[in-house]
């Protein structure tokens, strides 16, 4: 197998956590992002790297809060570009409106915007940090349940069972 670059890894890690090609490979230092990410999915190697990457313990936790993260703390300021802004239609795919819910241009010419909402991001946020913290308290409730239980002879009868 080819060893990827450093550059290289950085792109599939960022890849992994945003699954955005052109700002995984904007982070990653690469100088055309857009040709770049398309090369680099394109590659047998690169693909192998982020199908291990994927198989990690939790990947599908870790793109969640990734998402929520970018909606509750994310910039605003490229969809204000395009508000106040005459953006050229070439610079569309260099916006980032990943918090963007509905772009509308009503007959009056004005051009309204909605984006998702941050606290209903952060709501989520909130949710998961606490199923993450609940989850990772368990194994070892149990196992002192099992210990005590085992400690007075009783066999954890008396104790609750999750």
């Amino acid at each position: 197998m080819k060893k990827l670059s450093r550059k290289e890894k950085l792109f599939c890690l960022y890849y992994a956590q945003s699954r955005n090609g052109r700002e995984a490979a904007a982070k990653a230092g690469f100088v055309s992002p857009e040709q770049a990410a398309l090369r680099l999915l394109q590659s047998a190697h690169v693909q192998q790297e982020l199908s291990s990457l994927s198989r990690a313990d939790g990947a599908e936790t870790a793109e969640l809060l990734a998402g929520y993260r970018k909606l509750a703390f994310g910039s605003g300021s490229d969809a204000l570009r395009l508000l106040f802004d005459s953006v050229p239609p070439e610079d569309f795919d260099a916006l980032d409106l990943f918090n963007v819910a509905e772009i509308k241009k009503p007959k009056d010419g004005a051009l309204e915007i909605k984006f998702f909402d941050r606290l209903k991001a952060l709501e989520h946020l909130e949710a998961l940090a606490r199923a993450d913290c609940a989850d990772s308290g368990l194994p070892l409730y149990r196992a002192l349940m099992r210990s005590v239980g085992t400690a007075e002879g009783s066999g954890g009868e008396d104790y609750p069972t999750l």
